[in-house]
C-alpha cells in the first residue's frame, strides 16, 4: 500500500490513539526552569523511542549534559531519494504552579472534550498527534511519500541551548539534507464566520533578544541623601524601555495576512490604525499585535539586600523580540532608552526569520486543510515568539508552523499557550491527525 486514499484509510486509524498519546506525554514533568535546569525530558524521550520502536522505527537520543536528551529517527519514504521533509516537535514545558490549575498540571486529564495538562498546546499535541499518525501508518504499510525525519527536541522553552542548537553545532549531519520542515505554532483555525475557518500556517518569527540590564551606583547608608543610586538608575531605564511605544512595522507576512483578512471580513482594513482590525481578530489579537512592532518586556528584578543598605549594583531582565528587518532599529532604540547609567549584555539571542507563504508544500498544506474541512481558508502567520525553525534555518531548512487544529470559536487558544488551565480539545486532536496523514501522502 503507497497512498492514503479514503479506501485506504479503512485499514488503519490515524487520529486512533492521539489522544491517549497526548495524555501520556503530559504526564512526564518536563519543566524547563531555565538556566540549564529542567526535569524528565529524557524520560520523555525515552517513550517516544519506545512507541517509534514498537512500530520498528529505531532512534537515536542526544544528550547534550545528563538528561537533556533530544531524540532523532529517520522514517523511510516511497521516494528514497527526495530530500528529507523534518517534522520537529519538543518535548520541554514552562514551569506550572498547581495551585493555581484546576486540575493536576501533569496528571493528563481528559474530560470536557479536552486533554488538560502543561504542553497539551505547546507542543505535546502535535508530538502525539506525529506519532499517532506515524505509528498507524506504519502498522498499515503506508509510507509516507518522502523520507521523513522525526526530531524532537529538549529545551526549546529556554531558547534551545541544550537542545536544536546544540544539535545543529554537535550533529548536524542529523538534519542537514532536509530541504523543509514543519512545526508549531500555525495551522490552528480563527472562526471569521459561521462558514469560514482561517487557518494560520507560521512563515515568520520575530528575532529574540533576552538581556540583562546593569546599573551601577555608590553603595551608602538608606538613611542618607544619594544622588547616584543604583535601583534608581535601573528602575528608570527599566521604566522608559516598559513605556516606550513602537512604532507600527508591516512585514511582508503581515501584508499579506491583512490582505487576506480584507478579504475574508469585505472590509478595507486601514494598515495605519490597528484598532479596528485588533477587535475584529478577538483573542488572536493579543499575538497579531505583537507582530506590528517591536516588542520589549521587562521581566526580571534583583538589587539589594537589606532595607537599610543602598546597594551598589542592580539588575533587570528584558525580553526583547524584534521583527524580520527590525533588528537594528530595535537595538538602536534600545540603547537610547537606556541612558548613560546603564548597561545591557545578551543572555540569549536568536535570529528573526521570514519565508514566502508559496510553494508546493504551502499548496499541500492547503489542500489537506480543505479535504478536512471544506469551510477552510489559510493565510500567513508572523509569530511573536520563536521556535526551534531558528536553528534548523541555520542549515537551510525552510520552516513552517503547521500544528493543525481546529477549534471551537469560543475557545481562547492563545490563552492557552503558558497559561493556567492549559487544554486542547480532543477533537481537534483527531482532526490534526487526519489531516497529518494526508499531508504526510502528499508532501
Amino acid at each position: 500500500m503507497t497512498s492514503s486514499s479514503p479506501g485506504d484509510r479503512l485499514s488503519y486509524a490515524p487520529d486512533g490513539e492521539v489522544v491517549e498519546l497526548c495524555s501520556e506525554l503530559i504526564r512526564f514533568d518536563t519543566t524547563n526552569y531555565g538556566n540549564g535546569k529542567s526535569n524528565g525530558e529524557r524520560d520523555a524521550a525515552e517513550y517516544v523511542a519506545a512507541k517509534l520502536d514498537e512500530v520498528g522505527i529505531e532512534s537515536t537520543i542526544y544528550e547534550s549534559e545528563p538528561g537533556r536528551a533530544s531524540l532523532v529517527a529517520h522514517w523511510e519514504g516511497e521516494d528514497k531519494d527526495a530530500d528529507p521533509l523534518l517534522v520537529h516537535g519538543h518535548l520541554d514545558v514552562v514551569p506550572a504552579d498547581p495551585k493555581d490549575w484546576k486540575v493536576d498540571p501533569f496528571a493528563g486529564e481528559i474530560f470536557d472534550g479536552c486533554v488538560w495538562g502543561r504542553g497539551a498546546v505547546d507542543m505535546k499535541d502535535f508530538d502525539a498527534m506525529v506519532l499517532s499518525v506515524v505509528r498507524a501508518r506504519q502498522r498499515a504499510g503506508v509510507k509516507p511519500r518522502r523520507p521523513v525525519r522525526l526530531v524532537f527536541t529538549a529545551d526549546e522553552e529556554a531558547g534551545g541551548l541544550y537542545g536544536a542548537q546544540w544539535l545543529i553545532k554537535n550533529h548536524p549531519e542529523t538534519v542537514q539534507d532536509c530541504t523543509e520542515g514543519i512545526g508549531e505554532v500555525g495551522g490552528f483555525s480563527l472562526t471569521m464566520k459561521d462558514d469560514l475557518r482561517l487557518y494560520l500556517i507560521e512563515t515568520a518569527e520575530k528575532g529574540m533578544n533576552w538581556m540583562r540590564l546593569k546599573a551601577r551606583g555608590t553603595a551608602g547608608h538608606g538613611s542618607m541623601v544619594n544622588n547616584d543610586n543604583a535601583v534608581t538608575n535601573l528602575v528608570e531605564a527599566v521604566t522608559r524601555i516598559g513605556n516606550h511605544e513602537w512604532p507600527l512595522r508591516l512585514t511582508p507576512t503581515v501584508k499579506e495576512f491583512l490582505s487576506t483578512l480584507e478579504d475574508v471580513l469585505g472590509t478595507k482594513l486601514d494598515p495605519e490604525d490597528m484598532t479596528e482590525t485588533l477587535v475584529k481578530l478577538g483573542s488572536f489579537s493579543r499575538m497579531f499585535g505583537a507582530t506590528i512592532r517591536n516588542t520589549a518586556n521587562p521581566t526580571m528584578l534583583n538589587a539589594g539586600y537589606k532595607v537599610n543598605v543602598i546597594p551598589g549594583d542592580a539588575e533587570a531582565h528584558i525580553d526583547g523580540r524584534f521583527l524580520p528587518g527590525y533588528e537594528d532599529e530595535f537595538f538602536a532604540t534600545i540603547d537610547e532608552l537606556l541612558g548613560d547609567k546603564v548597561t545591557r549584555e545578551t543572555v540569549i539571542e536568536d535570529i528573526a526569520l521570514e519565508t514566502g507563504f508559496d510553494g508546493r508544500l504551502v499548496e499541500i498544506m492547503r489542500s489537506v486543510l480543505s479535504a478536512e474541512d471544506p469551510q477552510s481558508r489559510t493565510a500567513p502567520l508572523l509569530m511573536s515568539g520563536g521556535t526551534d525553525a531558528k536553528s534548523w534555518s541555520r542549515l537551510g531548512v525552510r520552516c513552517f508552523g503547521f500544528v493543525p487544529l481546529q477549534l471551537p470559536p469560543d475557545l481562547d487558544f492563545m490563552g492557552m499557550f503558558h497559561g493556567i488551565d492549559e487544554r486542547v480539545p480532543t477533537a481537534s486532536l483527531e482532526f490534526g491527525s487526519r489531516v497529518l496523514d494526508r499531508f504526510f501522502t502528499e508532501a
